[in-house]
């Protein structure tokens, strides 16, 4: 395993660097695609979030997987590779693994013990199965991340740690009140119909708003989410509650209307600017401050709205600086715990699989020989009966299976160890196996596997016979 990760996040950069150095969901497909053209990568995945980017690659050289990867970001961010440079982590190997974990157990999130990160790395996962970036290596790694992720929700109190971004936002809005009396018969409006959007508009109708405005570029899906809303014993507990959709054009007139605006759209430039803000403002009528909420990256409202009178904004930079991070230190600790063990479990069953097919070649010249021996014999007693040459061939295969059996089980064992890796070495030298026929059964196996690939286990019947 060579599992690499560069990348930056909140913790390393500040927002309007990680606001320069998001990526659309195009530009994501052609960081894929153009790190698997460069000679160190051989697998990819782009981890992409409001307040994170992160490439995660199999490479076959350290150094030059590094400055690779730290290039492709600065490319495709936009951001010089000077100017990104101090703002990037490196992880390595089992090091790189605890980080993937951690970001899935919500440890490493702007809100700790948010759940929605799960939902992100399913979604990378995906985008790289489609486009054939993900083999086995990150296959395993990004479906085991899911796995730690959901035990550290299920078997943990990390979700009183924190709230989602979504929640988190809106608690800040709230300023100290409950969000369900704070929001109760309010008009808010969504700008955006994604999953951060939808997530948005669901929570505010809980919460009990009177009305909920959704626009979207493509109105078309504003309409659906307007009517999932909508239903009846959806999401919507206010008496009367009401949604709709209009088009972009419509926000301006919307604004002024509303009393919660919540934006987070993939546009690259600004959806609401200062000027149209304070126009609506000055249109309404009752007086009453108007809240936005700006859970976009890059970010979709002027931040020199913070300046308008009459209006109050909580965007991704606001959040940073009001998650002070004091959740429940046990339950932390807890999963703390949880992924030191996957982390150590998963380097094990990695290094075990990186041995099998070795062990597999070696089974399959033991066969070969046996074959080629009997062959001989048959040539050189040609009257043997086919009783007696059935019978030799089955006493010669439990000799090889004996003599190879405590070997094959233990080198499985000592490669599940830190440098373990060089018992395939080892073992690779002295039975003089050949290396092309051992990548052949490496290749087999992984196309067996496909994209949906599951942790790493033995298949073959002729290791399973060497189980202890």
């Amino acid at each position: 395993m060579s599992l690499l990760v560069v990348g930056l996040s909140h913790r390393s950069a500040p927002v309007s660097i990680l606001e320069r150095a998001a990526l659309s969901a195009d530009a994501q497909a052609k960081l894929l695609q153009d790190a698997l053209a460069v000679e160190p990568v051989t697998e990819a995945a782009v981890l992409a979030t409001c307040n994170r980017i992160e490439l995660y690659a199999d490479v076959d050289k350290f150094h030059a997987g590094v400055a690779e990867v730290s290039t492709l970001l600065a490319q495709h961010s936009g951001v010089s590779l000077d100017e990104l440079t101090p703002y990037l982590y490196v992880h390595y190997e089992d090091r790189a693994v605890h980080h993937l974990f951690s970001v899935a157990c919500g440890l490493d999130s702007m809100v700790v013990g948010e759940g929605q990160i799960l939902g992100q790395i399913k979604d990378s996962l995906a985008t790289a199965q489609r486009l054939h970036t993900a083999g086995r290596l990150l296959n395993d790694l990004f479906q085991q991340s899911l796995r730690v992720g959901k035990r550290a929700h299920s078997e943990t109190g990390i979700d009183r740690a924190g709230q989602s971004l979504v929640t988190f936002g809106l608690e800040q809005l709230a300023q100290g009140e409950q969000v369900a009396d704070w929001a109760a018969k309010k008009r808010a409006l969504i700008i955006g119909a994604g999953s951060m959007s939808s997530l948005a508009a669901a929570t505010l109708a809980r919460a009990g708003v009177q009305e909920i405005v959704v626009a979207n570029r493509t109105l078309e899906r504003a309409e659906r989410l307007a009517e999932i809303l909508a239903q009846p014993g959806g999401a919507a507990a206010a008496e009367g509650f009401a949604a709709r959709a209009v088009p972009m054009a419509s926000v301006s007139g919307e604004l002024a209307r509303a009393d919660i605006a919540v934006s987070c759209t993939g546009a690259t430039g600004l959806v609401l600017t200062a000027e149209a803000v304070a126009a609506a403002v000055a249109g309404r009528t009752d007086g009453d401050p108007l809240t936005l909420l700006d859970l976009a990256m890059p970010r979709d409202v002027d931040a020199a709205v913070h300046r308008v009178a009459g209006a109050r904004l909580v965007d991704i930079e606001s959040l940073a600086e009001a998650s002070a991070d004091a959740p429940m230190a046990a339950d932390v600790d807890a999963v703390r715990t949880l992924v030191s063990e996957e982390v150590a479990a998963f380097g094990a069953a990695q290094r075990a699989a990186h041995i099998t097919p070795t062990v597999v070649a070696l089974r399959t010249m033991a066969a070969d020989v046996v074959a080629g021996e009997m062959g001989r014999l048959r040539g050189r007693l040609p009257d043997l009966g086919e009783r007696e040459q059935a019978e030799i061939t089955q006493t010669v295969r439990r000799v090889v299976d004996k003599l190879l059996h405590a070997p094959t089980v233990r080198v499985k064992q000592l490669a599940q160890e830190p440098g373990g890796a060089g018992y395939a070495d080892a073992l690779r030298t002295l039975f003089d196996l050949d290396p092309q026929t051992v990548a052949a059964v490496s290749r087999a196996d992984n196309g067996a596997r496909g994209d949906s690939a599951a942790p790493a286990r033995t298949t073959t019947d002729d290791l399973n016979r060497d189980r202890s």
